[in-house]
């Protein structure tokens, strides 16, 4: 039987987990029983290396700290010497702005800020382990949605924003299609190597606020200019990236089926397990 270690047990990584069952090992921030095993990124309690030494699989949801991986500085040695199936959970921010193009894979990377720097970084060191072994698949993810966190939790709060913005379009991913992929990179013999985890439609992001307002039988926000909306840093930094990323490779190479192939999907299943609570 194999064993998972996951580095990062937040909302993927649990989503993963849920559907993964036994034998597993996990860290996360918030202590959790089983769950805390005493990895803050900055030290390893003897508990995480020996989970470590015992686990053939890793999925690595840990964000750079600085430009650095806690996972990779911490335990890279003892990765190098014996090989593991990784799966490692990157981001689509690492190609940048493309003026709405449609890109793959293969596409420029033009990191625009610290963080998808960063990123670009950590992405080498994890391409760089795999030649000493490792099969490593680097999971490229767009905008995270699933229960508890879409636009329709937004709308419910109070908080939703329909900002307009124009010709800006963003890619999303409901979670559960990421945990599916995570599944398809542990058993696909040589991993998924570097993979677009993306629904198949972009969209505009004041559409997705309306269908969901749709679904819930109330009125939309009122329309904001993006010129004079206040949002801050990070926010204002992702509308400065603007793209169509496709998931071909996912679907056509890999055969991995998106159960949520577009937001629609995605926030109707949401929808239609709120009304049941």
């Amino acid at each position: 039987m194999t064993r998972l270690m996951i580095f990062g047990q937040g909302f993927t990584a649990s989503a993963y987990r849920a559907v993964r069952g036994s034998a597993l090992d996990a860290t996360r921030r918030i202590a959790d029983g089983e769950a805390n095993l005493g990895f803050d990124g900055h030290s390893a309690s003897p508990a995480v290396r020996e989970a470590l030494m015992q686990a053939d699989q890793l999925l690595v949801s840990i964000p750079p700290q600085g430009d650095i991986d806690p996972v990779l500085a911490h335990f890279g040695r003892e990765l190098a010497a014996s090989p593991r199936n990784i799966v490692y959970l990157s981001t689509i921010g690492v190609y940048g702005n493309h003026d709405g193009a449609w890109i793959d894979e293969g596409a420029e990377l033009r990191p625009s800020n610290a963080r998808t720097r960063a990123r670009v970084s950590v992405e080498q060191g994890w391409r760089e382990l795999a030649r000493t072994g490792s099969t490593v698949s680097i999971l490229r993810l767009s905008g995270i949605y699933g229960p508890g966190r879409s636009a329709l939790d937004t709308i419910r709060a109070g908080t939703a924003r329909r900002i307009i913005k124009a010709g800006q379009v963003f890619n999303r991913i409901h979670v559960d299609d990421i945990a599916q992929t995570i599944a398809a990179a542990f058993a696909t013999v040589g991993g998924l190597g570097i993979v677009n985890v993306t629904d198949d439609e972009p969209a505009p992001p004041q559409d997705v606020i309306v269908f969901a307002a749709g679904l819930l039988g109330v009125a939309p926000p009122p329309e904001q200019a993006f010129a004079a909306a206040q949002l801050s840093d990070m926010a204002r930094s992702f509308y400065g990236e603007n793209k169509r990323v496709s998931n071909r490779k996912l679907r056509e190479q890999h055969g991995v089926h998106l159960r949520f192939p577009t937001y629609r999907e995605g926030l109707r299943s949401l929808a239609g397990a709120l009304s049941k609570d």
